[in-house]
């Protein structure tokens, strides 16, 4: 007898449709799993017959065939568990197969018959709803991140008992439900403020200005400059996140597993800081089973990289692509995966080994071809592609004494809100959130200047040395310093200013 039922599974970050068709022959006692499955897909062999035995039903001792199909792409992970022991007992007359139908299954079976959850459940239930089912019935942690999806009723469960009852009409389920507006509503509970920086006005601006564009930003000074204290308080400046990016950064943890259960939707802009000893695809993604690495799990919010020249060189250079067209691509033999990587890079590094060439209450002790080396460490195509660099001197005394009641991020953040609400009825026709995702044809129709302030540019393209990259990313700055305040066009301060953010972008660090 033939059963089918349908299940789901994630490449990249997408779910797609997979139908479990499960037949039961008379013939020698086996179990067969085709359709290119994994290990932990073949596994579920020994999964699903002691999930149905103790749960009270009878497993058939005949030859058992189960076909994963589109059965040209690799099946991977462990939630084809629930769907292949359901088709095994609709093959067997225990389950009708009107009640299969129309439902969409996922889940891993413990010996003992309990459901357990699996990644990529988001995906999962929006590939459901796409595709007009009218239920997924998953694993019980998994029904805060799938009941997020509107439109679908998702069915949390426990047992596979729970399953068989709810099917045969024996028992009902209430669809689980997520009021997502109350997501949006929890407090920022992470405890730092702009306001505990002291000086570094200069610095505070510019992290401003890319906070308010979703600009790169390199920062450059001395250890004890606070360089790690402002990076890591550039996400409280931050707009909130839409739905639409909440969703598309959700799905990216949901695929490697890294949500919260308790949170179902990622609110909260990621901000992702790996160590300097990160492979290259720990920072980009890939391995054996390919999966998003730091750049991707930072979409939609903050990568940063601390100690800059510490990272390998290869590392680095990888950054050029999901720097430049806001995803990665990994090529594999067997299939070519894409993952979103929309993020803002704030690096800091020292200005020379020491640390101290330009801190002027410590003597600096490397010579000059040392400094050369270590600055020749980030290339010039990477220099291109940060926006602003920033230098950060050492914090005077004076500063330090201060009077704390700095300005808090809360004020800050509703600048940076106030120019980003113009760049959304700027690009409320495309796919852009932010000044820095102009693409060509938006910088020559946003960024058009004057005479006086081409000519103050034309200056700077001499004397710098700037490539044509740079040139763009000084008008995409120029655009968004006038966005704060508010300018309908480009004026020459605003333009002035911008040039100032590129001090190592010079013709002698061009490879």
């Amino acid at each position: 007898m033939l059963a089918r039922v349908l299940s789901s599974a994630v490449i990249g970050i997408d779910a797609y449709l997979v139908e479990v068709e499960v037949d039961i022959a008379q013939g020698l006692p086996t179990f067969t799993t085709v359709g290119l499955p994994e290990a932990a897909v073949k596994e579920s062999r020994e999964r699903v017959k002691s999930a149905i035995s103790n749960s009270g039903y009878t497993f058939p001792a005949d030859r058992i065939t189960v076909n994963l199909a589109p059965a040209n792409i690799k099946k991977e992970g462990t939630g084809f568990d629930l769907p292949i022991a359901l088709g095994i007992l609709g093959a067997t007359g225990i389950l009708p197969e009107k009640a299969i139908s129309g439902y969409l299954f996922l889940g891993e079976l413990s010996l003992d018959g309990r459901v357990k959850p699996v990644n990529g459940s988001l995906p999962m239930a929006i590939a459901a709803q796409k595709a007009g089912y009218r239920g997924i019935v998953v694993p019980a942690d998994n029904g805060n991140e799938a009941s997020v999806v509107s439109g679908l009723c998702v069915y949390p469960v426990r047992t596979l008992s729970q399953v068989v009852d709810f099917l045969r009409g024996f028992c009902s389920i209430l669809p689980q439900k997520t009021d997502v507006k109350t997501l949006f509503e929890t407090e920022d509970r992470s405890g730092t403020d702009f306001s505990e920086v002291l000086g570094q006005e200069h610095a505070k601006r510019a992290l401003e200005i890319a906070a308010a564009g979703g600009h790169n930003v390199l920062m450059v000074g001395p250890p004890g400059s606070g360089k790690t204290m402002l990076a890591r308080r550039i996400s409280t400046i931050l707009p909130p996140m839409s739905f639409e990016e909440a969703i598309e950064t959700t799905k990216i943890f949901s695929v490697v597993g890294l949500l919260n259960r308790k949170q179902p939707l990622v609110t909260r802009r990621p901000f992702r800081g790996p160590h300097h000893t990160v492979s290259d695809a720990g920072l980009i993604g890939g391995g054996h089973i390919p999966r998003p690495g730091e750049v991707s799990l930072a979409h939609n919010g903050v990568l940063f990289l601390d100690e800059l020249p510490e990272y390998k060189k290869n590392v680095l250079e990888v950054l050029r692509q999901p720097l430049e067209d806001l995803q990665v691509t990994i090529s594999r033999a067997a299939t070519s995966l894409t993952y979103p990587s929309s993020f803002m890079l704030i690096a800091a590094m020292n200005p020379c080994p020491c640390g101290y060439f330009t801190d002027p209450r410590h003597a600096c002790r490397c010579t000059a071809h040392q400094i050369h080396r270590y600055r020749s460490k980030i290339s010039g195509p990477l220099l291109d592609r940060i926006d602003l660099h920033v230098e950060v001197p050492a914090v005077p005394q004076k500063d330090l004494m201060a009077d704390p009641n700095a300005e808090t991020s809360a004020e800050i953040r509703q600048r940076v809100m106030a120019a980003r609400q113009i760049q959304n009825r700027r690009f409320k026709r495309t796919r852009i959130y932010s000044n820095a995702q102009m693409a060509s044809r938006h910088i020559r129709s946003h960024c058009r200047i004057d005479d006086d302030a081409g000519s103050v540019l034309e200056s700077a393209i001499d004397s710098l040395g700037l490539s044509a990259r740079a040139y763009n990313r000084i008008l995409k700055i120029s655009r968004t310093i006038a966005d704060l305040e508010g300018a309908a066009d480009i004026q020459v301060h605003h333009v002035t200013e911008a040039i100032q953010y590129r001090s190592l972008d010079r013709a002698q660090h061009q490879p």
